[in-house]
């Protein structure tokens, strides 16, 4: 049974992933951070005996360290950096920027993936799949910025993207593979209710990604749900 990996479970595209993930009979690890908001997972859990919860601050790298300790026995073929924060909208103003804010969101966007790649790494070496996955977003690109805004979450995001982009070229040699992807705009908390994405065929179109990864066409790529690559 294949295993995987998944931060930011309790809501939204975590929870999806989960969901599908479960469905298709994996071992599911899924992470939450607020132990008050993690009702949906409960209830997925108790229809799946094939997931097991976590409470996990990805902000908290000892807490990390300590997750990577406790599961030190377990292989993990997939690991799907999906915690994010996109930060209140005045925040993310030119003018009305909240910089504690945006310190916030460089630490869960852009380092927090590194690290769990960090402390994940002896569970996906060991693993048969070795994917790295993280949720990144087209906000993020450079190239496509015509509108600016968003300052916070656009940064961060770019952040993400270059450093995973690195980890691809410098994991090769292990034969771990590193995608990044687009959600599309999705139907969630945070994509809000005008989002022309639905959450299931957003997840559905990345397991279909996920699972037709190969490592040498692919790895380091920058990619939407429906695997068209992303510009930079």
């Amino acid at each position: 049974m294949p295993t995987v990996l998944i931060t930011g479970a309790n809501r939204g595209l975590g929870l999806e992933f989960c969901r599908q993930y479960a469905s298709l009979n994996w071992r599911v690890h899924a992470t939450y951070r607020n132990l008050k908001a993690k009702e949906e997972l409960d209830k997925l859990v108790s229809t799946h005996a094939n997931i097991t919860l976590h409470e996990l601050d990805v902000s908290d790298f000892s807490a990390i360290d300590r997750l990577a300790d406790y599961m030190s026995s377990e292989n993990i073929d997939l690991l799907i950096c999906n915690a994010g924060i996109f930060g209140r909208e005045e925040s993310n103003r030119f003018g009305t920027i909240d910089y504690t804010e945006w310190m916030d969101a460089l630490v869960i966007n852009a380092k927090a993936p590194v690290k769990l790649t960090e402390a994940f790494l002896p569970h996906l070496k060991r693993s048969e799949r070795r994917i790295i996955v993280v949720m990144s977003s087209w906000l993020g690109s450079i190239t496509d910025n015509k509108n600016g805004g968003f300052l916070i979450y656009r940064s961060s995001k770019a952040a993400l993207n270059a450093a995973m982009k690195s980890l691809a070229i410098d994991l090769r040699k292990d034969e771990i593979g590193v995608l990044i992807m687009h959600p599309g705009w999705v139907r969630t908390d945070m994509g809000g209710p005008e989002a022309p994405v639905e959450c299931i065929d957003s997840i559905a179109g990345m397991v279909s990604v996920i699972d037709n990864f190969r490592l040498d066409e692919d790895t380091g790529r920058f990619i939407d749900f429906e695997g068209k690559d992303v510009n930079w």
